[in-house]
């Protein structure tokens, strides 16, 4: 946004409000806002940083100086000058040893940095003060280039400035579950941002504003199309397509991939079969492989979804899936691409226990996947459910290169109107102990590969970015897309750093504002899980769409279609055994969790209903009922997000009118819908527990015949 454009929003905004210093906003700008900072912050530190120094000439260098240029005109308020010489102090010099005598002549520690680490450092040279962006290779530059302007939106300091960077994590993917026809599967953000017809001729500039999100957060790969892949993507005309595309992400760092539908060879070509031992397939592949490598020299590789919700796969031909994947990784190999083979197999066939799955199919294949190859695991061992103990796999497979994948779009969340801030989510999984080499063997040391010395390290996430101005449904939605990038750059990072780094980039960094709202996001997620699913329960959503609570339908198709299923509900108690009496998933954990996942009185009372089929009248550790305390669960839910809108009504003077207005508005639909939640699941559950309802708990508004009659055949984001 242009300072003076700025300025008259400011002034007019003065004028007809009488009250906010904010402007109208949109959300467009997500977190790279850019607004002047305060005098105060000027006076204390350096407030010469209006020259840059460039010392490269490559479009990643073009695009670390625009972003610096942009970035400082904002926050600095005043022009900014590009100079190839350094001639005076407090100017800001970014580039690598290659192209920098200075640089190079500083003896920066960068020799351990890599391609994509950097260093920012306060120095004097040619006895000029500088600020020093340095990195061995220029996409590493323009990371470090985003993290000293965050410096600067978080108003931290920039003097005497000593820091070093290099992502934990190889390839950080956001994978977009897109459709040619431009709908989005378990998209709430309006329709895909890729204007497929109007490709490759027209580029539009969201596509550059795009890319600079990501790389602002490290995100370096971006895989274009739906795990539920359309033939269509590997013809001609959409490589074209996505050949333009990857040449404007390209300075940005991020490489394009594409999900690829098994049975392609057949449906495009006409095989007879889509064996992967097949000579006729595997020579498909490798022509394909290079046809896309000739329209895309930097193309990643593959994302496969085989073998699971009725895709096709190599299971078809009785192979492995290290059959199927190794097949597609020996025609990338030459050309350094990769495979990344989803470990969702919610296969054909009904199981003792779906969410055995994944390990009983992957757990044999260790050390038999080719190099080039990473097995993409979800977070938990059943499907992006508000909580779930972390999977299994992670620990199990040591010989086998892993990626972590989430769900960023809240599919089973609230969609666009709840907020949920995931943060908490994904840091309580990556801290998760697998006891795979004794304790401190976290998820987040199988993902960064330091557990088990791992070729390959990922982190992928299911993203939420649509064609909605603000990008991703709502305006707090945001939040969870940039820790994404930020976790996936480093898994240590703690969830409330990363949310009060968005909240000050996003809004402002006035303290009144700021802590309150943090502490709204650290909560929230755990609000979520109280209204919707409390003590381990899962996929009580609605069938199909996800809306809604409807934890009585029994009447999909297959059992573990229904969400009756993943609670077993009736006249004795609730949850799902998966102790040795049961179907005896602890198993599939190291001994020490699964002795304490076994133990009904030591098993946390988070993961209680997931592990163990538990009594009504089970004593909790509270002292309470079990029937009571999920009771109690619902309904703090529900007073919870009652104290989110309160908080937020008092912060109606730090925020602009539209995103303020634009979030009470959805507070107000996540309170209603999570007494929705809580008044549905007790009516329900209550004609199995047959109890009263603890003192002071008011009844469901209806009958649960109301709730059961209510029908949703075209929520947004559906499979279709």
């Amino acid at each position: 946004m242009k300072i003076a454009s700025l300025l008259q929003g400011l002034f007019v905004s003065a004028i007809l409000a009488l009250a906010s210093a904010a402007h109208a906003e949109d959300g467009y700008d997500l977190w790279l806002r850019y607004h002047p900072v305060e005098k105060e912050w000027l006076g204390r530190y350096r407030t010469d940083a209006t020259t840059l120094v460039t010392a490269g000439s490559s479009p990643t260098a073009r695009a670390a100086r625009d972003e610096l240029a942009r970035g400082l005109r904002g926050l600095l308020g005043r022009a900014v000058k590009l100079d190839d010489t350094i001639r005076g102090n407090g100017a800001v010099l970014f580039g690598t040893p290659a192209n920098s005598r200075t640089i190079a002549g500083l003896n920066l520690p960068l020799a351990k940095l890599g391609a994509e680490g950097y260093v920012i450092r306060s120095v004097t040279a040619r006895g000029r003060k500088l600020t020093v962006i340095a990195a061995n290779g220029d996409v590493g530059v323009l990371y470090g280039a985003f993290h000293f302007l965050r410096l600067m939106q978080t108003r931290q300091s920039i003097d005497h400035l000593d820091v070093a960077s290099v992502p934990r994590i190889q390839y950080r993917i956001l994978d977009h579950w897109d459709n040619l026809d431009r709908t989005v599967e378990r998209g709430y953000a309006g329709f895909s941002i890729w204007d497929w017809q109007k490709l490759p001729d027209y580029l539009d500039p969201r596509y550059t504003d795009y890319a600079r999100a990501q790389a602002s957060i490290g995100v370096n790969g971006v895989v274009l199309n739906n795990v539920g892949a359309q033939t269509a993507m590997l013809t001609p005309l959409y490589l074209k397509k996505a050949a333009a595309l990857a040449d404007v992400f390209r300075p940005y760092g991020i490489k394009v991939y594409f999900s690829v539908r098994w049975s392609t060879p057949m449906e495009l070509d006409g095989l007879k079969s889509a064996d992967p031992l097949d000579p006729a397939v595997i020579a498909w592949w490798k022509a394909k492989a290079d046809e896309i490598y000739g329209a895309i020299p930097d193309f990643g590789g593959f994302l496969v979804k085989a073998n699971s919700e009725g895709q096709p796969g190599p299971q078809d031909y009785k192979r492995t899936h290290a059959d199927g994947a190794n097949m597609l990784a020996d025609a990338l190999a030459p050309h350094h691409g990769i495979v990344m083979w989803r470990a969702f197999v919610y296969s054909q066939n009904n199981p003792v226990d779906r969410v055995k799955q994944a390990y009983d199919e992957f757990v044999p294949l260790d050390g038999k996947f080719d190099d080039n190859v990473i097995v993409q695991v979800k977070n938990g061992p059943l499907d992006f459910q508000p909580r779930e103990p972390f999977s299994p796999l992670f620990g199990a497979t040591p010989k086998t290169n892993l990626a972590l994948e989430v769900q960023i779009t809240k599919e089973y969340l609230g969609f666009a109107t709840h907020l949920a801030y995931l943060g908490t989510m994904w840091q309580e999984v990556l801290e998760s102990d697998t006891y795979a080499r004794g304790p401190g063997s976290t998820v987040a040391k199988v993902v960064d590969g330091s557990l088990f010395a791992n070729k390959l390290t990922a982190m992928a996430g299911v993203g939420n970015v649509g064609t909605d101005r603000n990008w991703t449904g709502s305006q707090f939605n945001q939040a969870n897309w940039y820790a994404f990038g930020r976790l996936a750059w480093n898994p240590n990072l703690s969830a409330r750093a990363i949310a009060e780094e968005w909240v000050r980039m996003t809004f402002t960094n006035d303290k009144a504002f700021v802590a309150p709202v943090v502490d709204m996001m650290m909560g929230s997620r755990e609000t979520v899980v109280d209204y919707m699913t409390p003590l381990g329960l899962a996929h009580l959503m609605g069938t199909g769409h996800h809306y809604g609570p409807a934890p009585w339908v029994d009447n999909a198709g297959r059992p573990d279609w229904n969400p009756v299923y993943y609670h077993r509900a009736d006249a004795q108690g609730i949850g799902v055994d998966r102790t040795p009496t049961g179907s005896n998933a602890v198993a599939q954990y190291a001994p020490p969790l699964a002795a304490q996942f076994t133990d009904l009185d030591k098993t946390p009372d988070k993961y209680l209903l997931w592990f163990h089929h538990v009594a009504w009248d089970y004593k909790m550790k509270s002292g309470r009922t079990l029937w009571d305390k999920l009771v109690l669960h619902y309904t703090h839910g529900v007073e919870d997000v009652a104290k989110m809108r309160t908080t937020w009504a008092k912060l109606r003077p730090y925020v602009d009118p539209q995103r303020y207005e634009e979030t009470a508005a959805y507070l107000a639909i996540q309170e209603k819908e999570a007494k929705w939640w809580r008044d549905a699941c007790i009516a329900y559950f209550q004609t199995f527990s047959n109890r009263p309802l603890p003192p002071g708990m008011a009844p469901p508004e209806h009958p649960l015949a109301y709730y059961k009659g209510l029908s949703f055949p075209y929520e947004p984001g559906t499979a279709r």
